[in-house]
């Protein structure tokens, strides 16, 4: 029966969630709307159910309002549903309310791997978008970008009244006057800043990153570790150059599929630590080079490259 009536609520969450959105005059996305409302009968019914409430407590309430010159009406006998009813108009209006003022406008810049794209937000305020990454803005609020997967150089304005806020998943950056590098992919979390400093969550761990410092947070993991980094390696991979220090194989088979667009893998999980300084072009025309380059043995798999230990 708990389990019915999670579903209930649910369902009725989700309804209530597409009236406030149908009920937006700027509303445009009926298929996704018409696809919801199809792909299940209580779905349909579920909805009117919502706007049915909502407009029979509205109804109510003006009818239950006594008119000036009948001041003596004897009071009506409210239905058992009704305050319900009321509560569910007053939440959906609310609802609608706080949707319209929070609603971003939202694009998203994705560029393919082993190509890169400059977002330029005001004279004073740009993001270098790595290849392989995808990274959200808003039309309303240049100071606001969400790093979907991949990596990003942020080179920001600051503005005490309006900083910079990163997101990261459920992660928030704030900049301090900042040049800060993102990375955000299957190994976890980097943030590496070479001027001003960035405020890793502020609300819960709030930790400064500082010029030459880099901090990492495993994927799956609350834990992180900040240590030192040569300020001129954060966002070095503009340059065609990428570093390694005692990085997994994993890591870095990522890292050179994002820089060069070609299909490098790890021969086996948590091999590491890899260690070094390489250029990105020489590897566009010789991907096994990558073997000498960082001692790691190399060989071609149906179009891919596989990497590992030697």
């Amino acid at each position: 029966m708990a389990n019915d009536m999670a579903i209930d609520e649910k369902l009725r969450d989700e309804a209530a969630h597409w009236a406030v959105r149908a009920g937006d005059p700027a509303f445009d996305d009926w298929e996704a709307f018409t696809l919801w409302l199809e792909a299940d009968p209580a779905h349909a019914r579920a909805y009117d159910a919502v706007t049915a409430a909502v407009d029979e407590a509205a109804a109510c309430v003006a009818s239950s309002a006594p008119a000036n010159d009948d001041v003596s009406a004897p009071p009506r006998r409210r239905r058992p549903w009704l305050a319900s009813a009321i509560a569910a108009s007053v939440a959906v209006v609310g609802a609608v309310w706080a949707f319209q003022g929070e609603r971003r406008d939202l694009y998203t810049v994705a560029t393919p791997a082993g190509e890169t794209t400059r977002v330029t937000l005001d004279a004073d305020t740009r993001v270098d978008v790595a290849g392989g990454s995808a990274v959200e803005f808003d039309r309303k609020d240049k100071r606001y970008a969400r790093l979907a997967h991949g990596q990003a150089l942020f080179t920001v304005r600051h503005d005490a009244a309006h900083p910079f806020e990163v997101r990261v998943g459920d992660e928030r950056l704030v900049d301090i006057g900042t040049v800060f590098d993102v990375a955000s992919d299957a190994g976890g979390l980097s943030v590496a800043v070479s001027e001003g400093a960035v405020q890793f969550d502020p609300d819960g761990a709030d930790v400064r990153v500082s010029p030459g410092q880099v901090l990492r947070r495993p994927a799956g993991s609350d834990a992180y570790t900040l240590t030192r980094l040569p300020a001129e390696q954060v966002g070095e991979w503009r340059e065609g150059r990428l570093t390694f220090e005692a990085a997994s194989i994993e890591d870095v088979a990522a890292r050179l599929s994002r820089a060069t667009g070609i299909a490098y893998v790890a021969a086996a999980k948590g091999e590491g630590a890899v260690s070094g300084s390489i250029l990105v072009a020489p590897l566009r025309k010789d991907p096994a080079a990558i073997g000498p380059l960082l001692g790691l043995a190399v060989r071609a798999d149906h179009g891919r490259w596989v990497i590992g230990a030697r």
